[in-house]
């Protein structure tokens, strides 16, 4: 088992928001660690494959000798290893709560996001977007339960839900700019809204989320080429 003081490297790419859950975590434990980019369209390196053999995708965190896979898994092993400015609530319940979120963003509300600008034809793209909204109506109430009237998900610094659910922030506004609808807005989600901007304007986040134009182009390259790739 690595010691705490050990050499910390993260392998993953910039555009990545489950990559983003591990640099911000990092970020707010204060823990120095270098980050090796990975050029996934270019071809795996042999540092990722050989440290997920399994997956043989990002975030890991190599930790000493240690490797670590899947960014929700790196999370937790994070807040274990570096226990000061604690990330998952103490509280039993709230943390249970905090993992539902998590798993509901992950398995249902961001694929429809995903949904919105890989949908052919407009009857796959309203029900990608009716999805999304229907989404976050709900993690506005949760919000409202989880934050207890304070900044963040975590109450007064973020937390676990706030990282999960803020690294999409950034493909968030890339959808919203490529389809030209406003997914958060003062009507639907006044909350979410502003907890957006507090997140995105965090010291621990601010350097490492993508500027929307950046990650627009890129997304659009990402786009030609599943396209491009015949189908079976």
């Amino acid at each position: 088992m690595a010691t705490s003081d050990a050499e910390v490297k993260v392998l993953g790419t910039w555009a990545s928001p489950f990559v983003m859950r591990v640099r911000i975590a990092m970020n707010i434990k204060s823990v120095a660690y270098e980050f090796h980019q990975e050029r996934l369209w270019e071809g795996k390196s042999e540092l990722l494959l050989k440290s997920n053999p399994v997956h043989r995708k990002v975030p890991v965190l190599i930790h000493g000798d240690d490797t670590i896979c899947e960014s929700l898994i790196i999370v937790q092993y994070i807040d274990e290893v570096w226990p000061s400015a604690p990330i998952l609530p103490s509280d039993p319940h709230e943390r249970a709560t905090a993992r539902f979120w998590a798993a509901y963003l992950d398995d249902k509300w961001f694929p429809s996001l995903r949904a919105i600008g890989m949908a052919e034809g407009e009857d796959a793209r309203k029900a990608a977007i009716g999805q999304v909204e229907e989404g976050l109506m709900l993690l506005e109430e949760a919000f409202d339960k989880c934050s207890q009237g304070q900044a963040f998900f975590g109450k007064d610094q973020i937390g676990y839900l706030d990282i999960t659910f803020g690294c999409f922030l950034g493909w968030l506004r890339v959808t919203e700019k490529m389809s030209g609808i406003k997914l958060l807005n003062e009507i639907n989600t006044p909350a979410l809204l502003k907890w957006a901007d507090r997140f995105c304007n965090d010291a621990a986040v601010k350097d490492v989320m993508p500027e929307t134009e950046k990650l627009a182009e890129f997304a659009k390259m990402l786009r030609g080429r599943v396209r491009a790739t015949p189908k079976s």
